[in-house]
Parts: structure tokens; C-alpha cells; sequence
């Protein structure tokens, strides 16, 4: 992996206390957060109910890092662009939600937004074969995308060195972001394994002081 690749931690609000998010979401960009996570289910795709655009629009004032939207979402294509236009920095989804995987990354970044595809845990990554040259960031999922608080897939990591592969052969600047699980006593080896970007729901914002487990994260990180 290049040490030269800077790591980024991306708090998920999906384990935040929803009756104040905009002061969750200040508290964690303080405490060291470098993206902000929303995990957005509809409850069709996933078997859960979250968040919508109004939720991004109006969190959007609160953060001053990039908003990272991961759609469990089936059709993708509108609520794609309504989040793009809610103020969503990067808004990824699963290539088997959408019929035509190449029209929705281009609606994405019509909206000059970037975009990513993201993979369940038993999910091939063939997908990648024919646009990889059109995405900014691939989603390793290392639980069962529907719910906060699982524990990671150890097969997942199998699957994140295969993506680190796939990109590093473009020679592109493509982010490789792993979300389900992230603790920290796993999080070095998912680096290993050649993730750059973390998602961590409860084990950041389950803990009284995020700071310290961010920073732990990123000691672990730099060990």
C-alpha cells in the first residue's frame, strides 16, 4: 500500500442521537472526523428505514468536511440526484439496485458530484470490469448492508485486496472505502489489506468521547 495515501475516517450519523445530529455532527468534525457517512435505506433494498435528502439538505450548514452518501436504495436514480442537489459531496450505490449502472454514475456527476459503487459482502466485483474508469470511490461492505452495530466479515478483507488491485492498476485516484464493523482493534488490518477510507458507526459515536477513539483509530492507523 502507498504510505503516502492519506487515511480518512468517516463517522456513520446512523449511530448518532437523531434528536440532535447537527450538534452530533459538529461534535465529531471537532473530534477529528474527515468525512461525514450517511447511511440512507429505503426499506425496499435494505430491510430499514433511515434518512432522506431534507435530512442531508439540512445537515449540510453543520459540516465543513464532505458529506458521503451511501444509497441502499432501489430505484437509485432520483434519489441520487435529489441528494446531489441536498448537498452531498460523494454519492455511491449498489450496482445491482440500478438497471443501467453506467447512466447512474453519469447522473452523479452531471451534478458535479463524485461517485462511487459500493459491494455487499457477497457481491462480485465484476461491475468494476466496465466502469471503473468513471468512479471515485468503491464501497467494500463488511457487514450485511440494513442495520448499524454488526461485526465485520473477516471474508470482506479477501475482497478489499482484490479492489486495491483493480484500482491501483487504473492509476487513477480512486478512494477505497470499507464500512461495517470498523473498530478499533480491526482497523489496521482492513489498512493492510489496502482500504484508505473507514466507516464507523458505534464505535464512534457509541463512545463518550470521540475524540479519543478517533484518535486511537488513527494511531492505529500510523503503527
Amino acid at each position: 500500500m502507498n504510505p503516502d495515501r492519506r487515511y480518512r475516517i468517516a463517522p456513520s450519523i446512523l449511530s448518532a442521537d437523531f434528536a440532535r445530529l447537527g450538534e452530533e455532527v459538529r461534535q465529531v468534525i471537532e473530534a477529528g472526523a474527515d468525512w461525514i457517512h450517511f447511511d440512507v435505506m429505503d426499506n425496499h433494498y435494505v430491510p430499514n428505514l433511515s434518512f432522506g435528502p431534507m435530512v442531508c439538505k439540512a445537515l449540510r450548514p453543520h459540516s465543513r468536511v464532505p458529506i458521503d452518501v451511501h444509497l441502499m436504495v432501489q430505484p437509485v436514480d432520483a434519489l441520487a440526484q435529489a441528494f446531489c442537489r441536498a448537498g452531498a459531496d460523494l454519492v455511491s450505490f449498489h450496482p445491482d439496485a440500478s438497471p443501467h449502472v453506467d447512466r447512474t454514475l453519469q447522473i452523479i456527476q452531471a451534478e458535479g458530484k463524485q461517485a462511487g459503487l459500493v459491494f455487499n459482502p457477497a457481491t462480485s466485483l465484476d461491475a468494476l470490469d466496465y466502469v471503473i474508469d468513471k468512479v471515485d470511490l468503491v464501497l467494500i461492505m463488511s457487514v450485511n448492508p440494513g442495520f448499524g452495530g454488526q461485526s465485520f466479515i473477516d471474508s470482506a478483507l479477501r475482497k478489499i485486496e482484490r479492489a486495491r488491485k483493480l484500482i491501483d492498476q487504473t492509476g487513477r485516484d480512486i478512494r477505497l472505502e470499507v464500512d461495517g464493523g470498523i473498530k478499533t482493534d480491526n482497523i489496521r488490518r482492513v489498512a493492510d489489506a489496502g482500504a484508505d477510507t473507514f466507516v464507523a458507526g458505534s464505535a464512534i459515536f457509541g463512545q463518550p468521547d470521540y475524540q479519543a477513539v478517533i484518535g486511537a483509530m488513527r494511531r492505529e492507523l500510523a503503527a
